[in-house]
């Protein structure tokens, strides 16, 4: 079993910046794959961005440039700097692990931290 925990969400205004954390404990996968998913009610869930064990990187169209995805093997973290934020960002969002050969619902999800972003 494998636990996350999410922090850092909050209310920010158009233009402004967060930090998400996601800490992983427990039977975490020796290669897997750490992301950060995110759900408005009504809406589809959507990627933000994942990375690997080996630190490749994957965004969802919609925040390239301006999201950045880090983690530390070490300690199974993963951290997402979101800057220059827009009202659609908005949402909740989910951090979750995977291995890397397994599909996203296959792996664990953290409770989500709720994003808010004003004009």
């Amino acid at each position: 079993q494998v636990q996350l925990v999410e922090s850092g969400g909050g209310s920010v205004q158009t233009g402004g910046s967060l930090k998400l954390s996601c800490a992983a404990t427990g039977r975490t996968f020796r290669i897997n794959v750490m992301g950060w998913y995110r759900q408005d009610p009504g809406s589809q869930r959507e990627l933000v961005a994942t990375i690997t064990t080996d630190n490749t990187t994957n965004y969802g169209d919609s925040v390239k440039g301006r999201f950045t995805i880090s983690r530390d093997n070490g300690k199974n973290i993963v951290a997402l700097q979101m800057n220059s934020l827009k009202p659609e960002d908005t949402a909740m969002y989910y951090c979750n692990i995977r291995p890397v050969t397994a599909m996203i619902d296959q792996g664990f999800w953290g409770q989500g931290t709720q994003v808010t972003v004003s004009s």
